[in-house]
């Protein structure tokens, strides 16, 4: 799967997140930089959309639970995380918004710590395999992805 075309856009959404990230610093709840991302995000030209509804089907039955994403800008997946250190249940989830949407790419971004840390995966519907990608949008073939995921 050719992922390099979507390395431009998730460029730019990993700059829009580290330009929220030094406005306002590490600590605050999920929801504050969602909408601070939100907004930078559209002030630089990419439209988004916020807390998606993403249905589930349990055999061809609609179940009441549903699953929000954070913003989805076209084909990608955007989760925003607030934590001390992003553990395998975040990657998880993300992967479960690929594999339920079938897109093909999403990225992990969490402002809880110094740094802003962003992760890039990839959704192989052929396989039903989440992977994570490099800034080339490559496939990490020496990551052990069940480490990431349990």
């Amino acid at each position: 799967m050719n992922l390099f075309p979507y390395a431009n856009k998730v460029y730019k959404i990993i700059g829009a997140a580290m330009a929220v990230h030094s406005v306002l610093g590490s600590g605050l709840l999920e929801p504050v930089y969602q909408e601070a991302l939100h907004l930078e995000l559209l002030d630089r030209g990419i439209d988004n959309e916020r807390e998606i509804e993403l249905p589930i089907y349990y055999k061809n039955h609609l179940l009441d639970k549903k699953y929000r994403m954070d913003i989805v800008i076209d084909d990608i997946i955007v989760e925003l995380k607030s934590v001390i250190c992003l553990v395998p249940a975040h990657r998880a989830q993300l992967c479960n918004y690929l594999r339920l949407t079938k897109k093909p790419l999403g990225l992990l971004i969490n402002f809880g710590e110094d740094s802003l840390i962003s992760e890039r995966w990839a959704y192989d519907k052929t396989t039903n395999e989440c992977y994570i990608v490099n800034r080339r949008m490559e496939r990490l073939d020496d990551v052990e992805y069940q480490y990431l995921l349990e």
